[in-house]
């Protein structure tokens, strides 16, 4: 019966050395949500829904708000990172240089809400994201308008899309993106940018990939499974799935 023990007890060690070794086939994400501007108090909210997301679709999840994660050796762990509503200048030089290099080698982005509100000192980032916050009425409901109906991003989600939100208007919108969504300005009052206001799009830039929402400004947005689905197609487009 001895003899039995020892192998035994190597077969079961083994398998929980396999058990607690990471999956290498999963990508890895991050959520960046420094501020030093206005504070999202749905960033918790955001982060908990993504992670939960991560779970239930194939990849995995880590948060920060810390600027100094973005180090060439630490990004290398990562597929894509996520601005969950950063605001005001978040980096200084070494860590603009190591996320510049991340999207140069194929790395992606997801901008959610304010992260149009954020480094606008920074050129290369305002075209990374695809415009800049101008400003904002107060929140009430809109009518979005599906433009592209075969993104992963938005297909499924009912046309037009009527919800309750804070709308941004924008400066400096890019006109090399792909847009997914635009708001109808006639649907609701404040908005700034007429018959040319996008509120969602992509693109490949500088050898990496872009995904911007300007949804996301409450808590209830990530409860919303058509919202969930949205950023849940944003972010496997930035993975590379």
């Amino acid at each position: 019966m001895r003899k039995n023990i020892v192998p035994s007890f190597l077969v079961l060690f083994c398998l929980f050395l396999l058990s607690a070794m990471p999956n290498r086939s999963r990508p890895r994400v991050l959520i960046f949500s420094k501020t030093n501007g206005y504070h999202h108090a749905s960033i918790p909210a955001g982060i908990a829904a993504i992670k939960k997301l991560g779970a239930e679709n194939g990849f995995d999840v880590d948060d920060t708000t810390d600027s100094l994660a973005f180090n060439k050796k630490n990004l290398k762990k990562y597929a894509a990172i996520i601005f969950l509503s950063p605001t005001g200048t978040v980096f200084g030089p070494d860590q603009e240089a190591a996320f510049q290099e991340f999207i140069q080698h194929g790395g992606g982005f997801v901008g959610i809400h304010a992260a149009t509100d954020c480094e606008y000192n920074w050129s290369w980032y305002g075209e990374l994201v695809g415009a800049y916050f101008k400003s904002h009425p107060k929140q009430q409901q809109a009518k979005l308008i599906i433009v592209d109906k075969n993104n992963a991003a938005t297909a499924g989600l009912p046309d037009p899309w009527v919800r309750f939100d804070e709308w941004y208007n924008f400066k400096n919108l890019s006109d090399k993106t792909n847009v997914l969504l635009k708001i109808d300005e006639t649907s609701y009052a404040g908005g700034e940018n007429s018959q040319n206001h996008p509120m969602a799009w992509y693109h490949d830039f500088d050898g990496g990939r872009a995904f911007y929402t300007a949804l996301g400004h409450t808590d209830e947005s990530f409860s919303d499974s058509n919202y969930l689905h949205h950023i849940l197609g944003g972010i496997k487009y930035a993975i590379g799935h």
